[in-house]
């Protein structure tokens, strides 16, 4: 039956797996499923995954998710001396927001990474927010990411999160936001989010929210509550099935549950995992 899980979170009773608002036993015949390789394991609603998220996604058929929230790993630790890349020496204080990872990926592989990740997720889902910082070790492939993906890219919200920064280098600007890419299917062309449910008028591409408290001092990238709140709230519907690919110490999860909707996470760090398991009970 493929991966082996560790230990999940939540109604390990409910295995159901939707597909456009039919069990897959309804489309297919149970038969069918069992016997489809590419469709081993049938993930349930509101579980979380101690496993990469390329894992996970290989599991879900087409167009099974509502959407999206993440912010990946931004490759701090990439640096640039002598004007090439390189890593530099990883100081917890000052550059490490991970505990077990260095977050220092080789610039191809951290683009390379990122566009088999968003190439899943647009299979998987309808709307993606991915959640991206510009800084050195990251910047050349958000641009590349940018254009690769441009058909797709239905608009950018600016995450004001209120201070920079001080950046450590000189002449370096601090930075002070975040960007929120809107990857969508179903009508990218445009900037009308066709069926989400906020208001004309009611909805700026700014957002000034504080930066979000760490749920376990071994993790310093915590999304904060409220951007998860708004997401949810401006662009989904009760119920919805919501996915963090990079799921953390579970704050999408948390917030999901929270309002209403459905949830799965993907996290590979087995500490992580554990505080997010502890966070969703």
């Amino acid at each position: 039956m493929g991966v082996p899980m560790k230990n999940t979170v939540g109604q390990a009773t409910l295995a159901r797996c939707i597909v456009n608002g039919k069990a897959w036993g309804e489309m297919s015949g149970k038969s069918n499923i069992m016997n489809t390789v590419r469709y081993r394991i049938v993930l349930m609603d509101n579980q979380i995954f101690n496993e990469s998220c390329l894992e996970t996604l290989s599991r879900m058929p087409d167009n099974f998710l509502g959407t999206v929230i993440t912010s990946p790993p931004y490759n701090m630790n990439l640096r640039i001396r002598n004007g090439k890349y390189c890593s530099r020496q990883i100081v917890r204080e000052l550059s490490t927001k991970y505990d077990n990872f260095s977050d220092n990926l080789p610039i191809e592989d951290y683009l390379k990474f990122h566009c088999d990740v968003i190439d899943e997720l647009l299979r998987t889902s309808n709307r993606v927010f991915y959640v991206i910082q510009i800084v050195t070790g990251s910047k050349r492939a958000i641009f590349q990411i940018i254009g690769k993906y441009a058909e797709s890219l239905k608009d950018i919200i600016i995450w004001d999160k209120k201070v920079g920064q001080p950046a450590i280098g000189e002449n370096i600007l601090n930075r002070q936001t975040e960007l929120v890419l809107i990857f969508e299917k179903d009508y990218p062309i445009s900037r009308q989010f066709r069926g989400a449910p906020f208001k004309r008028g009611t909805l700026s591409d700014i957002w000034r929210i504080g930066r979000g408290r760490s749920a376990t001092e071994n993790h310093r990238a915590t999304f904060p509550e409220e951007l998860v709140e708004k997401i949810l709230e401006s662009f989904t519907d009760p119920d919805e099935l919501i996915y963090d690919p990079f799921l953390g110490t579970g704050t999408t999860a948390v917030v999901a549950k929270k309002m209403g909707r459905r949830y799965i996470g993907s996290e590979i760090d087995a500490n992580y995992f554990e505080v997010a398991n502890k966070r969703l009970q």
